[in-house]
């Protein structure tokens, strides 16, 4: 399938009424065709890999072509100068996070641009470094326990951030960490739990969810079974 083939086939599946659906949720119904992300990674697997077809898509500007172009790019084509245009295209957080767990946790530059976006002001590009640090937490394998421990103080930093889609990320990020093995389970508790005694709102909401899921039975017998 070439660029104009795909394009006529996401029109094709175009449902207005999931976009209402998805407005509801906080997802952006600019040029959104309401393609859901089960049917978008159907269309990805039939497509294949292409790093030149994911870079006419997501030039495209639809929505539903943006989100299929991350699920068809290659990481190891992906490059840092991609990575900074796609981020400050973000417009939703269902984009920012499928970019950021799909593809970008799995390329080179995806801790650099952790520290490197923690600090940007725009509030999905903010985003887009806490996404990665969860999507890293959960496809990033072979990183050292001190890795994770070392992001615990930038999540901490940003954990002030009162913007909701930051501090639902941070939130994630944090969670993340705690559930990988049973030494970061610890580290990331006593994160949240400092984080509870916090002036700010929105670090005491994070500390207290991470704390209520992190101790939980079920996430405490699962990092029991891992090895760090």
């Amino acid at each position: 399938m070439n660029y104009e083939e795909i394009l006529q086939k996401l029109q094709s599946l175009a449902n207005p009424e999931n976009v209402k659906g998805m407005a509801h949720f906080g997802i952006s119904p600019k040029n959104n065709l309401g393609i859901s992300v089960p049917r978008l990674r159907a269309l990805a697997k039939e497509i294949g890999r292409n790093h030149t077809l994911a870079l006419q898509l997501w030039n495209s500007g639809i929505h539903d072509a943006r989100l299929l172009a991350v699920f068809i790019d290659n990481p190891k084509e992906v490059t840092t100068e991609q990575m900074e245009q796609w981020a400050t295209d973000f417009d939703s957080w269902d984009i920012c996070d499928q970019a950021c767990t799909s593809l970008f946790d799995k390329t080179a530059y995806a801790w650099e641009k952790v520290y490197e976006w923690a600090q940007r002001d725009e509030e999905f590009v903010k985003r887009g470094a806490f996404s990665l640090i969860a999507g890293l937490a959960v496809h990033d394998k072979t990183a050292k326990d001190a890795v994770f421990i070392k992001v615990l103080s930038v999540i901490k930093q940003h954990s002030v951030d009162e913007r909701n889609y930051v501090k639902k990320a941070v939130n994630w990020a944090l969670r993340n960490i705690g559930k990988r093995n049973r030494l970061l389970n610890k580290k990331a508790v006593i994160v949240a739990q400092e984080l509870t005694q916090e002036p700010s709102r929105s670090a005491r909401w994070i500390g207290r969810d991470a704390v209520r899921e992190l101790t939980n039975e079920k996430i405490q017998k699962r990092v029991e079974k891992k090895k760090r």
